[in-house]
């Protein structure tokens, strides 16, 4: 059994403080090949998550704020924001589920964020076409700009290229 409780949050945000990425993973199920897959995400702001989907399968996803505040932003193919939607822990927003092969990312609002994460398995490495094109990967120039872009992003905003 696996308890998430105040310490185990303290114990994951703090991993995010050496973390190049500045996000850390603690994977609640036991195998990468189980149907559901149960995580939970400790994040900083700063913390750069490229837009994708999930073309492979139906990979839908569920994000629950634990702690702290987020952000998830859904683009159009365009690039162009069409849902912004704001998780703070005890907020009137707790969760989002985002529906399967939608492009997405998130950004950390706010220090020592955690959520819950739930989504169908098992997991399957992304393939061409599940990033939304003209965006950075990871580390990548033009990364730590996007980032930024997210925090404040509204719908109908483009991503810059």
């Amino acid at each position: 059994m696996q308890i998430i409780d105040r310490q185990f949050m303290d114990k994951l945000s703090e991993q995010t403080k050496s973390s190049k990425r500045k996000r850390a993973h603690f994977n609640l199920h036991k195998s990468m090949d189980e149907a559901i897959h149960r995580l939970c995400m400790a994040a900083e702001p700063g913390t750069y998550v490229r837009p994708h989907r999930h073309l492979s399968g139906d990979k839908w996803e569920l994000f629950t704020i634990l702690r702290g505040q987020i952000v998830v932003l859904i683009f159009d193919e365009k690039g162009y924001v069409v849902k912004r939607v704001e998780l703070t822990a005890g907020g009137d927003i707790g969760s989002i589920e985002i529906p399967a092969s939608s492009w997405h990312t998130f950004a950390c609002l706010e220090s020592d964020s955690i959520i819950l994460e739930v989504k169908s398995g098992p997991y399957m490495r992304p393939v061409e076409g599940d990033w939304l094109a003209g965006t950075p990967e990871e580390g990548k120039k033009g990364a730590k700009e996007l980032e930024q872009f997210y925090q404040k992003a509204q719908v109908g905003d483009k991503l810059k290229s």
